[in-house]
């Protein structure tokens, strides 16, 4: 880990909003979107998050100050790909204040950090690494093409413990896709449907 990163990291933006998908769809959150991704899906609808160079290095108790500010007890660390980074002085910080930490990530690097909730939604673009098989709490697939279907399942076999399964249309193909996917989840009952309801209600 580079020296500057020790003490700060690359923020692309850190918002007050509502969780909008899987488990925790409508939870109040703090959002912390680091930016820089080795992943770089073509329908990726912040694409500006993928250049850590262009954003800021933000201190680490900058960063847990504006969380506190809020009074909210629940942060998202997402990205780009939040998991490029060693976050365990961040998640130590929050935790010495009692905040509850979920991560989303593709998967693709270790997870190094103490959190409560670990969102791991594998893309086609940059396979996973083993570890998340069995360290995930929610599966959470985006549905671009019909051929998703049987590629979430492909993952979903090899999870290794108990793990909430979501399917989650990608935006500008929900209205086509979407009855492939409930005929898909009705057929195979232990997937759950995840929708970006802050889109619907027009939230960040």
């Amino acid at each position: 880990m580079k020296n500057e990163l020790k003490n700060r990291l690359p923020l692309m933006e850190q918002f007050y909003s509502l969780q909008g998908e899987g488990r925790y769809s409508g939870r109040p959150a703090v959002f912390i979107r680091l930016a820089g991704c080795d992943v770089g899906c073509s329908w990726c609808d912040v694409k500006e998050s993928w250049d850590e160079n262009e954003h800021p290095l933000v201190p680490l108790q900058k960063i847990v100050d504006d969380v506190l500010v809020t009074g909210c007890n629940f942060v998202v660390i997402t990205g780009g790909e939040p998991t490029l980074y060693d976050l365990s002085k961040l998640t130590s910080l929050l935790k010495d204040n009692n905040i509850e930490i979920a991560i989303e990530t593709s998967g693709t690097n270790s997870l190094k950090g103490n959190f409560d909730w670990v969102t791991f939604s594998p893309k086609k673009f940059k396979k996973p690494i083993n570890e998340y098989y069995s360290c995930s709490d929610e599966l959470k697939v985006v549905v671009f093409h019909s051929s998703d279907l049987r590629w979430a399942q492909k993952h979903a076999v090899k999870l290794e413990n108990n793990c909430d399964c979501y399917l989650q249309p990608e935006w500008s193909k929900k209205d086509e896709l979407m009855p492939l996917i409930l005929d898909f989840i009705k057929a195979n009952p232990r997937w759950k449907l995840s929708l970006q309801t802050h889109k619907f209600i027009d939230i960040p």
